[in-house]
């Protein structure tokens, strides 16, 4: 009787382990905007990790459309009391606000376990996921807007050579239009014209003057005469553009690929659009860092939030995937489709291509430069996309006009 107590006893606990072990099993609700080709298939490495490497399932939650579209519906429902079990933002200020309010999950203990002030390089990156000493994010990559894309074959069919920097960019461009391509691709939304602004403000205009207005706000810098020269850089790639009638940014980034048009500025995560399509770098492409002027990376990128919540095996699988977005397996998997750096100094990434060789030479280098999201505010960054998205459709902007409303901007940023 005791030996038959023994074997029911030891059946209830096996039953409640396998009871236990099925309740910490979560789905995790992720939400994010990756949902170009390239994108997509860096993503899946994510979920993969999570899939496999723990008891927990990744709910995909792509929302389509850019960051733009995507960040009001992210802040949205964690405001309205419906979070996700984490989500994709750029690491920065965007979340600022929703981390002050106490709705982010302080990740501070992992980061100190696993010494994440270590292992991200650089570390200005995981500075920016800290608020008052505490870590509310996990930085996956570091994207640079910093890249003047080319088709090489567009350059042979117009009879020019593949340009080494942006000025001889600008001389190809009759050649290119005569060979029926269109010089400079750019898909019709704000961020994107914004972004190759700013690019073409740290070849044209140096990291220097950059730094000063975006850094220190220095309304003076904006208004100056060496911003003119940035801003009429600007109206040649206008001029460059015109007929570039695309949406998205991978729609413009296809325009290469396909060799409809010379070049798209663009940050590396157009290089996964590349990767998709089995084209070469160096062969097939060409990438010119820092528009080949002022060579630089730009240490943005992407970072993972995890909404708080009241259930403590959801809070527990936040943090494995947490965790787990930071593992050198998931670094070198992910960033390899992404086209984008990895955030850990310490990954073997062999299989680099040139491109992405480039770039990590740049950041051993210690040629970098703060992204824009880390340094100026949503309202800001807005203020300057809807000037500029302006100046781009509207050829009778000049430069001095759209200068001194950007200058403005600058004056009164915070």
């Amino acid at each position: 009787m005791d030996h038959l107590k023994k074997i029911l006893i030891a059946t209830a606990a096996a039953g409640a382990m396998s009871i236990s072990s099925v309740t910490l099993a979560t789905e995790l609700e992720v939400t994010h905007w990756w949902t170009s080709g390239g994108e997509a298939a860096a993503v899946a490495e994510f979920a993969k990790a999570l899939n496999e490497k723990t008891d927990h399932t990744w709910v995909d939650g792509a929302i389509a459309g850019s960051g733009g579209t995507a960040r009001p519906i992210i802040i949205s429902r964690i405001l309205g009391g419906d979070p996700m079990g984490a989500t994709q933002l750029n690491h920065g200020r965007q979340a600022e606000e929703l981390v002050e309010a106490g709705l982010m999950l302080d990740l501070t203990d992992i980061a100190e376990e696993e010494n994440w002030r270590d292992l991200v390089h650089p570390v200005s990156l995981l500075d920016s996921c800290t608020v008052d000493g505490r870590v509310y994010c996990v930085p996956v990559n570091i994207h640079s807007w910093q890249w003047l894309w080319l088709s090489n074959k567009a350059f042979a069919d117009a009879g020019v050579d593949v340009p080494s920097d942006w000025f001889e960019f600008v001389e190809a461009g009759p050649a290119l239009g005569e060979a029926g391509k269109i010089p400079l691709a750019m898909g019709q939304q704000g961020w994107q014209v914004s972004g190759a602004f700013g690019v073409i403000n740290i070849a044209v205009g140096g990291p220097e003057l950059w730094q000063k207005i975006n850094v220190d706000k220095d309304a003076e810098a904006a208004a100056s005469p060496e911003m003119l020269k940035v801003f009429d850089a600007f109206a040649q790639a206008r001029l460059l553009s015109q007929g570039s009638n695309v949406q998205d940014w991978n729609q413009a980034t296809n325009m290469v690929i396909t060799d409809q048009a010379g070049g798209q500025i663009m940050g590396d995560w157009a290089q996964g659009e590349f990767q998709v399509a089995g084209e070469v770098a160096g062969e097939d492409y060409t990438c010119l860092p820092g528009l080949g002027v002022n060579e630089v990376i730009s240490t943005g990128g992407d970072a993972f939030y995890f909404p708080k919540n009241d259930d403590p095996e959801i809070t527990a699988a936040q943090k494995e995937l947490a965790s787990l977005l930071l593992s050198k397996e998931v670094q070198v998997a992910f960033n390899l489709k992404k086209g984008s750096l990895p955030v850990r100094g310490d990954v073997d990434l062999e299989a680099a291509n040139d491109c992405m060789r480039k770039g990590l030479q740049i950041l051993a280098d210690g040629n970098i430069l703060v992204s824009g999201d880390q340094v100026l505010t949503p309202d800001t960054t807005s203020q300057v996309e809807d000037l500029l998205a302006e100046f781009w459709s509207d050829n009778s902007m000049t430069p001095e006009m759209a200068q001194e409303r950007y200058a403005n901007i600058i004056a009164n940023a915070d």
